[in-house]
């Protein structure tokens, strides 16, 4: 019904291009899904910090905000498209961020103008960028966050050709808790649903195995009953897919991460499976900065977009 409902939207802002009502381009279609009630008000605005910073300018990106992917009202996702002349189905980032398990609201902060600016880094290099909003402890505990990015991932390959996309092309981008969340998802493949495969996967300074000495936060996710920590990590179940995975930490994260990191890194390269590249950043201050090249750091950008190239590879004739 939601892809109904998408797909009539695009389509009456299209006709209404060619008989000119005022709908004249990807911006309008956006604004076209907020009358529809299917985006957040102004979806086709860009950030004023981002468009003010030209390493991270996001003139030219069109944002559908705020799509149903499933049953919660905090199920919600956006959608960036740059100006492209690329006529094929174009690869898809999703990202799926956030620093901490729990929140007051339940929901992570998908309106954030620093997450744009890595949405923006998708569109700019010809790709579609999706942002994924998702449930929070304690309301929502343990498998809530992997559950969702198996239905917004599914949502992807149900709708995003309607904003360019290939649904053969997705590439999962976790970001901190993002990431454990990323991992687990790929991990239980009895937590995912019909039609909600990744081609890749970026982990990003993310817990992947809980311990006894976590934080408030994290046992309001994972529980307070420690025998339950194996169940619910990435292992063993991480170690036996074939899905390319390009793993980072930064130098500057907290000890834990960076032996999270080492550990995933470790315990991949000696499984049947592969060992997945590996990136240690300068710094990681937003999910934006891992992916702006910085002559006198290493990012993200770069090591990316070759994983994106690689899945690009894959699917020609």
């Amino acid at each position: 019904m939601t892809r109904y409902l998408i797909l009539c939207g695009l389509l009456a802002a299209i006709t209404a291009a060619s008989t000119g009502d005022g709908y004249g381009g990807s911006s309008d279609i956006a604004a076209y899904l907020v009358k529809a009630g299917l985006a957040g008000d102004d979806p086709a605005a860009a950030p004023a910090d981002a468009a003010a910073d030209p390493s991270t300018s996001c003139v030219g990106v069109s944002f559908s905000r705020g799509l149903r992917y499933g049953e919660s009202e905090l199920n919600v996702l956006d959608v960036a498209t740059g100006d492209s002349s690329e006529t094929s189905p174009r690869p898809v980032l999703v990202f799926v961020a956030g620093e901490s398990f729990a929140g007051e609201s339940g929901t992570s902060d998908a309106t954030s103008a620093v997450q744009d600016r890595a949405m923006c880094f998708a569109a700019r290099h010809g790709m579609v960028g999706v942002k994924v909003n998702y449930r929070l402890a304690p309301a929502n505990p343990w498998p809530a966050g992997t559950r969702d990015v198996a239905a917004a991932t599914s949502w992807v390959h149900q709708n995003i050709d309607l904003f360019g996309g290939s649904s053969d092309e997705i590439v999962a981008v976790g970001y901190s808790v993002g990431a454990f969340h990323v991992a687990s998802f790929l991990a239980h493949p009895e937590l995912r649903e019909r039609d909600s495969d990744v081609a890749a996967a970026v982990l990003v300074s993310g817990i992947y195995h809980s311990s006894a000495d976590a934080g408030a936060a994290e046992k309001s996710y994972f529980g307070a009953d420690a025998s339950k920590y194996d169940e619910q990590s990435a292992f063993p179940g991480i170690l036996n897919i074939a899905t390319p995975i390009l793993l980072a930490w930064a130098a500057l994260d907290p000890p834990r991460l960076v032996a999270q990191g080492e550990r995933l890194k470790e315990r991949l390269c000696n499984s049947p499976t592969h060992c997945p590249r590996t990136t240690v950043l300068s710094s990681r201050d937003s999910l934006a900065s891992v992916f702006e090249p910085d002559a006198a750091s290493r990012s993200l950008a770069e090591p990316t977009l070759e994983l994106v190239r690689e899945v690009e590879a894959r699917e020609l004739p």
